[in-house]
């Protein structure tokens, strides 16, 4: 697990590969896709399970803020059980790394009989779920052996984003130079990564206070949220440590009543104009006596938190791909502090085949 986290810079130039260059619009070698058909579309399906759903959810930020299409995301175990509204003015997008889990790809037959365009992202070519969709984009991560998926989902938050601008583009739906700085920010991603994964040794000294914890909770607002509910799973998975994030407005209607002396909050705040009330948040359970860990790539108050990861500033669209880095290595070391076998954790899967 931890030789793939850190191949995550080279991980993501092999995503962006030659989809886009500054001053040119994005391009897929295997989506035929006009813009009239796309104005067409009044509604997004993003199905996936597990952390793939996690980079669906950043994807459909992307992909209302730039195009401004209603997009939803559904777990791939739930979706067809339920009736989706879904028609020839649906596109069903399915994230599966392997691209053989069974519920995704029953749930995107189902999308293909009522009508709905079909578009796969998976890391492996000639999978089950790229055969049955109508279009594919491959994340060409490269081979993911450990259980725990990390680069993984960097590359689908990632390819997903370029979706996003690609789809904006044909729309002409969000300013052209906006769009230009997205994908500056994109480049710079690899070796904004090489320095978060250089900053590894503050981390690990803060796994090394924590891993006997029973509970921890992870707290964020918009992107920052997403990135928490996947920090929150790769912690299940490998420590076997109860875990669960929350919304951090979320926090008085219920879960602060879960916080008591010595327990463990790790905050995500990466959004500039939440920053002030994601530091509210945070501040209600460090007076409960929680111990914190803060991502943040913004300029905080000199508050107690116990401790503080700064990472490199980027748009708030890719930030997820940044913050989740020291989450990644946070749950690693604790688990390796526990001396548990990181790559193989109990009870688990690399790709479930079964429903």
């Amino acid at each position: 697990m931890l030789k793939e986290i850190f191949e995550q810079p080279t991980a993501i130039r092999e995503t962006i590969g030659s989809r886009f260059k500054l001053g040119e619009n994005c391009s897929f070698d295997d989506i035929e896709i006009s813009s009239e058909y796309l104005k067409s579309i009044n509604k997004i399906f993003i199905v996936a399970c597990g952390t793939a759903m996690h980079a669906g959810l950043v994807g459909k930020a992307v992909i209302e803020k730039l195009c401004r299409i209603p997009t939803e995301v559904d777990i791939a175990s739930e979706f067809r059980y339920r009736n989706p509204i879904i028609d020839e003015k649906t596109i069903c997008i399915f994230v599966s790394q392997y691209g053989e889990t069974a519920d995704a790809i029953a749930a995107l037959k189902l999308s293909k009989s009522k009508g709905a365009k079909t578009l796969a992202v998976s890391n492996v070519i000639g999978s089950s779920i790229t055969r049955e969709a109508d279009y594919t984009i491959y994340t060409h991560a490269g081979p993911e052996i450990a259980v725990a998926s990390t680069k993984a989902y960097t590359s689908q938050v990632c390819l997903l984003t370029i979706l996003g601008i690609y789809f904006a583009e044909l729309l002409n739906s969000y300013p052209k130079k906006e769009l230009e700085n997205l994908k500056s920010e994109l480049l710079d991603l690899p070796s904004k990564i090489e320095s978060v994964l250089g900053n590894s040794e503050k981390i690990k000294e803060f796994a090394s206070k924590v891993y006997t914890q029973k509970d921890m909770f992870f707290l964020g607002r918009g992107n920052d949220y997403n990135v928490a509910l996947e920090g929150s799973l790769k912690l299940k998975e490998i420590s076997y440590i109860h875990s669960e994030a929350y919304a951090a407005g979320e926090l008085k209607h219920g879960p602060i009543a879960l916080i008591e002396n010595g327990i463990t909050v790790i905050g995500i705040i990466t959004n500039k104009d939440l920053v002030e009330k994601s530091i509210s948040n945070i501040q209600e359970v460090i007076t409960r006596g929680a111990k914190t860990l803060i991502i943040s790539n913004q300029v905080l108050p000199n508050n107690n938190f116990s401790y503080v990861i700064d990472i490199p500033s980027t748009n708030e669209l890719v930030s997820p791909i940044l913050s989740v880095v020291p989450l990644q290595l946070l749950s690693y070391y604790i688990s390796k502090n526990k001396g548990l076998d990181v790559d193989k954790p109990r009870n688990l899967a690399k790709s479930v085949t079964v429903e």
